[in-house]
């Protein structure tokens, strides 16, 4: 497809650096069907990478789908697919879109994991007005951190995932299932994700003390930090029996280490990002036995796939199967990303105006292997919400399991295990 609108056009003769080879055009030019280009960005290395880890698959997965082409209004339509890393750095991950965009001359971006990739990828694809979909980042980061305004939104980018509000809402529930106390430390570190949930306003802190908890927070650390000694005094002198807050695994491997050497000891430590994947549980040994986070996507949530067919448990299953590695909550979101671009391909009234994308982009009705998607039922602007509950590792044979202990906000979600407090 060669449509560029006039302000693409412009931006490309500006970026001579990035503009797409000759060859690819012509190969896209003489395609025995016209080629529909869709560019993927994701944090394949640094310390988000644990995002990433199920790419290689799930991608894999996705061209076998798409190997046959989408049919739309009576064409058939090849799907490629181009993907680069972030390298989990916001910078390099608006270069790489704006080359996708520019250079590749993507018909649709699409992007996932944390506020650090999406955010800068979607600000390039509204500025470039390319249509762009995104996941695996909470909402508020997404909408706020882009500076949205409600009622006013985005054009061309839109987003689907949970909400801070419903992250609270599985994490009280989930608390609510042992006697943990009242008195809460926050990590919340100076970053997107960070500023978002330690928000004195819309964050953790007031929904927790409406909730009658006592919230400790000692302010935004810097990430990557190497010292958590200040946070630690502080949660001892309040007393802290639960922990909480957004943190990269890294540095709640620093925090956790330290917490032991200086005598702390909760007795519910519920941390999102940093404790979704096994390989970070793993790491920490017998300290990772029992630590608690949100449940996004697992092999035992009821929902199949509207490309495949495939159950979330067969889609866990296979990655486990064919890589050796336990499953991952990104699985299920990476691939209803293009769940997403398929229906759009096959609904547009023409592929070849990105209005005409973006329409059916709104007019969306999926149901995904991560749940309904619709952006008619959102709670802002360019954002439609995904369920949401609690999970905690608990000790499976030679490894550890995310069993799911709390499920009130998402009852259709079953619960695989009761919930055990540390210590």
């Amino acid at each position: 497809m060669t449509h560029l609108t006039n302000r693409r056009r412009m931006l490309a003769g500006l970026a001579a650096g990035v503009a797409a080879p000759a060859i690819l055009r012509s190969t896209r030019a003489y395609a025995a069907n016209p080629v529909l280009r869709v560019g993927h960005v994701s944090p394949r290395t640094g310390p988000l990478a644990g995002f990433a880890e199920a790419d290689e698959y799930i991608l894999a997965g996705i061209q076998e789908a798409f190997a046959g082409g989408i049919e739309n209004n009576g064409k058939h339509y090849d799907i490629e697919i181009i993907s680069k890393d972030s390298q989990s750095n916001s910078n390099r991950a608006s270069e790489v879109a704006a080359d996708l965009i520019l250079g590749d001359e993507v018909d649709i971006i699409v992007a996932a994991s944390t506020p650090d990739t999406v955010n800068p990828v979607a600000d390039q694809a509204e500025i470039n007005e390319i249509p762009c979909v995104t996941t695996d980042c909470p909402w508020q980061p997404y909408f706020f951190g882009r500076s949205g305004v409600p009622g006013e939104g985005f054009q061309y980018t839109y987003h689907f995932f949970f909400g801070i509000e419903d992250w609270i809402a599985a994490t009280l529930d989930m608390w609510s299932k042992g006697d943990i106390g009242t008195n809460v430390a926050g990590l919340f570190p100076n970053d997107a994700d960070g500023n978002a949930f330690g928000d004195p306003e819309r964050g953790l802190p007031p929904a927790m003390t409406a909730a009658g908890f006592n919230v400790t927070d000692p302010g935004r650390y810097q990430v990557l930090s190497d010292d958590f000694s200040n946070q630690i005094a502080a949660f001892k002198e309040a007393e802290c029996t639960i922990v909480t807050g957004n943190m990269i695994p890294p540095d709640f491997t620093t925090f956790w280490g330290q917490a032991a050497q200086q005598g702390f000891n909760p007795r519910i430590v519920t941390i999102g990002k940093a404790l979704l994947f096994p390989s970070v549980i793993e790491g920490l040994g017998e300290r990772g036995d029992g630590l608690t986070t949100e449940v996004w996507w697992s092999p035992h949530h009821p929902y199949t796939s509207s490309l495949t067919g495939t159950s979330s448990k067969d889609l866990a299953g296979g990655y486990s199967e064919a890589s050796g590695r336990p499953w991952t909550q990104p699985i299920g979101f990476k691939h209803a990303l293009f769940e997403v671009v398929a229906d759009v391909v096959r609904r547009a009234e023409d592929l070849d105006d990105p209005e005409a994308i973006v329409a059916a982009i709104t007019s969306t009705d999926l149901n995904t292997i991560v749940g309904p998607v619709n952006w008619d039922n959102g709670p802002i602007n360019n954002v439609t919400k995904t369920p949401l509950v609690g999970g905690q590792w608990q000790k499976q044979g030679e490894g550890y399991e995310l069993q799911i202990v709390g499920n009130g906000p998402a009852p259709e979600i079953p619960i695989t295990a009761d919930l055990k407090l540390l210590g």
